[in-house]
């Protein structure tokens, strides 16, 4: 009788845990169908704090503030900046509100600065002339080498980011007003041994690479103001950071700061034959190191004495300088 009784109570409240479970189905199902018919999910936009609309599509608004920023709407700006930013809260809103989208766009933008990108081409860090692209002033300082202008060395290109634009200069007229004429700076000299020195040509028994690709600055043998004596190697101009490979394979004997060389490397090729890397700006290679031809050693530089980034290559044969033009360049 007793497992009858219980047996009748367990089923009274499972009949009546159902009825419960339906009617709060039933409930929750009218309550969103009256939320979903009188409301809709959108997003509260504010602006510093303050509300300033609604909108139903929060990338597709943002998208447009972005592309307002990243000055695409018209040529010549870099980028725009504005204020802030707006923020979104999503929420829901009465359908017989309208979204706002427009006056939210034009609110946010309404004090937006936009600044136009150009480069200066400067000299002796002075800015000059100005140009519009990148390509148009590496095409001025390109032909500034070709033309071996004095002032190469110190020509250089700045990224400008400016609210103004400036009054740009062709790539003809820009190179015509920074050229200056070469001063005959050096002499060679004699072929026979100066202090240690011989331009003589003779067999140091192996082939010499190219260390890096640019423009030859300074002959061996050059006298200039800048010496006390004749130019001991050969400098070639190239930008700060170039790569610079051995000439040939060998171990590293020197790699530090020695004096007017800056920064230097010295790598021994056997049979008393040495090259002579100077004025890096970085070290890579390290003393007792073994290198093989080509392979990267240091970084183009200014250090130790020098007026501009360029490597500084001596090639020597127990113990003498030779000039390295007769086996590379």
């Amino acid at each position: 009788m007793f497992h009858i009784n219980t047996a009748k109570k367990f089923a009274m409240f499972f009949r009546t845990s159902i009825k419960v479970i339906v009617l709060t189905m039933v409930s929750a199902f009218l309550i969103v169908g009256a939320v979903a018919f009188f409301y809709k999910p959108t997003y509260a936009v504010s602006l510093n704090g303050e509300l300033i609309g609604y909108t139903e599509n929060k990338s597709e608004l943002q998208n447009r503030i972005n592309q307002y920023m990243e000055g695409e709407s018209e040529e010549g700006i870099a980028f725009r900046q504005i204020d802030s930013v707006p923020e979104y809260t999503l929420c829901l809103l009465k359908k017989d509100i309208t979204p706002n989208d427009e006056e939210i766009y034009a609110k946010v933008t309404e004090n937006g600065t936009g600044y136009y990108k150009y480069y200066a081409i400067t000299d002796d860090k002075k800015e000059k002339v100005y140009v519009a692209t990148f390509e148009d002033a590496e095409e001025i300082v390109e032909k500034l080498k070709e033309k071996n202008s004095a002032n190469k060395k110190d020509i250089g290109i700045v990224e400008k980011y400016d609210t103004k634009t400036k009054e740009f200069t062709s790539v003809e007229k820009s190179v015509s007003k920074l050229y200056e004429a070469p001063k005959p700076t050096y002499t060679y000299a004699s072929s026979g041994s100066v202090s240690g020195m011989s331009s003589a040509k003779v067999n140091i028994g192996i082939t010499l690479i190219r260390p890096i690709s640019g423009v030859i600055m300074s002959r061996y043998g050059s006298r200039e103001s800048i010496r006390s004596s004749a130019h001991r190697g050969l400098d070639i101009a190239a930008p700060t950071g170039t790569p610079i490979k051995a000439a040939a394979a060998g171990t590293v004997t020197v790699a530090g700061y020695n004096g007017s060389y800056g920064y230097m490397i010295k790598i021994s090729h056997g049979n008393g034959v040495e090259t002579l890397y100077a004025h890096c700006s970085q070290l890579i290679a390290t003393q007792g190191q073994s290198v093989a031809q080509g392979q990267v050693i240091g970084k183009v530089g200014s250090t130790g004495n020098s007026t501009g980034p360029h490597l500084h290559l001596e090639v020597r044969k127990n113990g003498t300088i030779l000039n390295p033009q007769n086996y590379v360049y």
